[in-house]
């Protein structure tokens, strides 16, 4: 005997999770009546931490519902910015992702990275210190025991720090983590650190600060042009988002 179908509307955001023959968003489905709807859609390839509403029939349903045979549910996207558990936010990224953690520490974000974690680390990691795992391996998002996690769109690091700050308008602090380590950095005068300074960069500058963590030593120098620019960029969009 034929199994019942249902019938999902994927949002435009998602469908590129979806296998080509699926993705002009419409997927009729065969369902058993047991599976959960949360199960059935990450089995077409779309993470539980990317599903937002779900909505059958006008009315929002959580991922442990079990539809019935002829339903049409209308998955969305997390809206944005997306509410998180935690306040503020803390995020973890996995080994491919080191240029973004830079700039998400720039910018003031409580951001962990580790460039040798495997996946069932960052996992455990993610869990015990309740931070947002960031990744772009769909494979990661969709492990049962990851408490939270998100997608990171994008293939260059501007276009990855717009998307999560889209996503998740977190507060930001510019200028107070340490870009390597993610310690807070706090003010240094010139006369405890200039032992760990070349001589040109003691000549030339007079302020400094220095993480409390790994004692790096920081500095507004040529670089910072660039990096002000970054910090503007990001400003702008999380004050749009909030």
């Amino acid at each position: 005997m034929d199994q019942p179908e249902i019938y999902l509307s994927f949002a435009a955001e998602l469908r590129t999770f979806l296998a080509p023959r699926n993705r002009h968003g419409h997927v009729a489905v065969a369902h058993d009546g047991t599976s959960s709807l949360g199960h059935l859609i990450q089995s077409l390839g779309v993470p539980i931490p990317e599903i937002g509403a779900l909505v059958v029939e006008g009315r929002v349903v959580a991922h442990s519902h079990r539809p019935a045979g002829g339903e049409t549910i209308s998955v969305e996207a997390p809206r944005r910015p997306q509410e998180l558990p935690i306040n503020p936010p803390r995020f973890l990224l996995d080994v491919h992702l080191g240029t973004l953690a830079r700039r998400m520490r720039l910018i003031g974000v409580d951001t962990a990275y580790d460039n040798d974690r495997d996946d069932p680390a960052l996992v455990v990691q993610a869990n015990a210190e309740r931070r947002v795992l960031l990744t772009q391996d769909r494979g990661l998002l969709c492990r049962r025991n990851l408490w939270l996690g998100a997608h990171v769109r994008g293939t260059d690091p501007d276009a990855q720090l717009q998307d999560i700050l889209e996503r998740f308008a977190p507060p930001l602090a510019p200028w107070t983590r340490c870009t390597s380590c993610n310690g807070e950095l706090a003010p240094a005068g010139k006369d405890e650190v200039e032992h760990l300074l070349r001589p040109g960069t003691s000549r030339n500058y007079d302020t400094y600060g220095r993480c409390t963590d790994c004692g790096r030593v920081y500095w507004r120098g040529a670089h910072s042009r660039q990096l002000e620019a970054i910090v503007e960029t990001a400003t702008r969009t999380v004050s749009a988002y909030r």
